[in-house]
């Protein structure tokens, strides 16, 4: 009989682990949709808070593979949760009670080191236990999860108790979120993970492991190609981070509160959950190469400008996430990168996935990085003109990489 878990590519064995993640990021994502404007209306600078945030982002996701490989999955991610704990713990309860800065600024970063070695630790566990024949269901369902906890669920609560029980109780409130979703992806779950990497084709020391990470830097050298693809990975989730620190407080001359805000936010990455797996249909049919460029590329190029002047057109509630909901689509479509990048090299196709995991990881950086710096000088106009560029640029840098047919 054909299970639940067969139709929907779900792996059984695993299926707690993916709803700790999704408890776990939730926990993650409360603070988003309106930190940036608390930390500004207090005066203080939330646009260097969420560039060193980034940061810490980047090296987290660089590193968390080698670490997993290293000491294994499960220490890996109980790793991640108590570095996570320490962070929000030290941010809500010592930061954000007295608004001191400095501590802010090192505890958020100490809370952004967490949350990849958790979650995307998951994915190396998901890679070695789950059927090649499953796997890239297996992993549209992970960035289902990770995507629905962080930029919805917890959105949508993190809005809803900063509302009614304050910001710092908020606060607090996440770590009994990734302290659910911790329980159930260590302990709840069953899944084996001891001799995870006995017979990979990889070097077992400690030593080597890192060696073998700082081969994804010299990968970029060596298959120019694979550095592009980096690059176009780093400008596809851009506008997301920088979104994320300006765009509550541009709405604010609009009227958008933080409850509609968060009403929009998460209700626009509804549409990119889905879209994940459909642009990865699509690419298959139609192209890698051609996905990109079409959809991501100079989807989110118009996109990302009708998002930000949706309420100079038309100051309209649902037109606004309309527009945001496109562009959450268009972000989808460069799902296909994952499987062009590895497929430029005949080799070392793991060191080309770091280039992709820095990537993914350096947007969180860049995008309030852009933020921070052109802010006051140029204003948001020019930031979401350059953002728009950006896009085009990868467009033509991923028709420059891809193979025809592809």
């Amino acid at each position: 009989m054909t299970t639940f878990y067969d139709k929907t590519g779900l792996p059984k064995s695993l299926a707690w682990g993916f709803i700790g993640v999704l408890i776990f990021m939730m926990g993650d994502g409360i603070e988003q949709t309106w930190l940036s404007r608390y930390i500004a209306s207090q005066g203080l600078d939330h646009e260097v808070l969420f560039t060193v945030y980034g940061i810490s982002v980047a090296l987290s996701a660089w590193f968390s593979g080698v670490i997993a490989e290293t000491i294994g999955v499960r220490r890996t991610m109980l790793l991640g949760y108590l570095v996570y704990l320490v962070g929000m713990a030290g941010f809500a309860g010592i930061g954000m009670m007295g608004l001191n800065y400095p501590v802010l600024l090192v505890t958020y970063a100490i809370k952004g080191l967490g949350y990849p070695l958790f979650a995307y630790t998951f994915i190396v566990w998901i890679a070695y236990r789950v059927d090649k024949s499953r796997l890239s269901s297996a992993q549209g369902w992970f960035w289902f999860v990770f995507t629905g906890g962080l930029n919805v669920l917890g959105a949508y609560y993190g809005a809803y108790a900063m509302e009614r029980i304050g910001v710092v109780p908020t606060l607090w409130s996440s770590l009994v979120f990734a302290s659910v979703g911790a329980v159930l992806a260590l302990w709840v779950n069953k899944c084996d993970d001891r001799n995870l990497f006995v017979g990979a084709e990889r070097p077992s020391s400690g030593t080597s492991k890192f060696r073998e990470l700082l081969s994804g830097l010299a990968i970029m050298k060596r298959e120019p190609k694979v550095l592009v693809g980096g690059i176009v990975r780093v400008i596809n989730t851009t506008s997301q981070f920088a979104f994320v620190v300006f765009m509550p407080l541009y709405l604010k001359d609009y009227g958008i509160g933080d409850t509609q805000w968060a009403s929009i936010w998460g209700s626009i990455f509804l549409f990119n959950i889905l879209f994940n797996l459909i642009f990865g249909i699509v690419g298959d049919h139609i192209g890698w190469g051609r996905t990109i460029v079409w959809f991501g590329g100079v989807g989110c190029a118009v996109s990302v400008l009708l998002f930000f002047y949706a309420p100079v057109i038309c100051n309209n509630f649902w037109f606004i996430l309309a527009c945001g909901a496109l562009w959450c689509i268009m972000l989808a479509g460069y799902v296909p990168l994952s499987a062009l990048v590895p497929s430029l090299v005949d080799k070392d196709k793991g060191a080309a996935v770091s280039v992709l995991n820095l990537g993914a990881g350096l947007a969180a950086f860049v995008g309030p990085l852009i933020v921070a710096l052109f802010r006051n000088a140029i204003g948001y106009v020019v930031i979401v003109w350059f953002m728009a560029g950006l896009y085009i640029l990868s467009a033509v840098m991923t028709y420059c990489i891809a193979p025809r047919n592809r």
